[in-house]
């Protein structure tokens, strides 16, 4: 596999520190016009801790930093939602639906989805919300017969959820309990990536943020539905990492909005 552009970066300024040009020239190919060589330059590295640059233009690597990790449209990932009786995994409940989506080099690929029999009668407010009855899983498997397949779509890729640590926690729970196995798995969180990478959007429910990337939104608060959703509004947040050069998963998890972006969503907030 080819090195990215981030990672040829490094390997080249460990070797000894290079002016823009220099840089340019060896990791962009550009040998041209100086100004346009040096803002594609500074678009790649800039924001980029692990990089700077003097008075001079001269670019180097911090000494204390780790090199750049995969590019983010080469990682997997893959996507969650679950929905449940409602109440706290203490006190009996259940999940009633998990949908694992896998996103690979930015598109949506195979999609796992399931009703779950979870032991126990569903709670009216949760039926109202779902619309998952005590009918419709009348016949569905429990998790412990679907474990090992959704152990086996999550193992090795970065888990994702709207709301991250609500989904993880109860496959985690759940996982436990079924084959005493949790995956040691990277996280990420669409409202998280979404409050760093899209400061402009005030809202920040998968519905506000599907609206304001024009993502369709099918069988809202059904695991599938709203996990198909979160996979086309995370292949959206990483085009918008990638294109503020946001190279990999570590400068991802650093970033932050500048004040200016905070400042700029204020003036435009109705």
């Amino acid at each position: 596999m080819n090195r990215s552009l981030l990672q040829e970066a490094w390997q080249q300024l460990r070797r000894a520190p290079l002016p823009t040009a220099e840089v340019a020239r060896r990791v962009l190919g550009i040998d041209g016009h100086p100004g346009a060589a040096a803002a594609a330059v500074f678009s790649l590295l800039g924001a980029d801790v692990r990089f700077r640059v003097d008075g001079d233009g001269v670019w180097s690597v911090r000494g204390t930093e780790r090199p750049p990790g995969a590019p983010l449209s080469r990682l997997r990932y893959a996507v969650v939602d679950v929905e449940t009786t409602g109440g706290s995994y203490e006190r009996g409940h259940r999940m009633t639906e998990v949908a694992v989506v896998e996103v690979r080099r930015g598109q949506v690929g195979e999609i796992f989805e399931t009703l779950l029999h979870p032991g126990r009668r569903v709670p009216r407010r949760s039926v109202a919300l779902t619309g998952i009855t005590n009918r419709m899983l009348a016949g569905a498997p429990t998790f412990d017969e679907v474990a090992s397949e959704v152990l086996a779509r999550i193992a090795g890729r970065i888990f994702v959820a709207h709301n991250a640590s609500f989904d993880w926690g109860w496959l985690r729970a759940q996982l436990g309990d079924a084959i005493g196995e949790v995956p040691e798995v990277e996280r990420l969180c669409t409202i998280n990536l979404a409050r760093r990478l899209c400061p402009e959007s005030r809202h920040r429910s998968l519905g506000a943020l599907a609206d304001h990337f024009g993502i369709p939104v099918e069988a809202r608060h059904r695991a599938a539905g709203d996990a198909l959703a979160t996979a086309r509004l995370l292949i959206r947040l990483l085009d918008r990492a990638e294109s503020m050069g946001i190279g990999d998963l570590r400068s991802l998890r650093r970033h932050r909005p500048s004040r200016a972006s905070l400042g700029q969503r204020e003036l435009l907030a109705p």
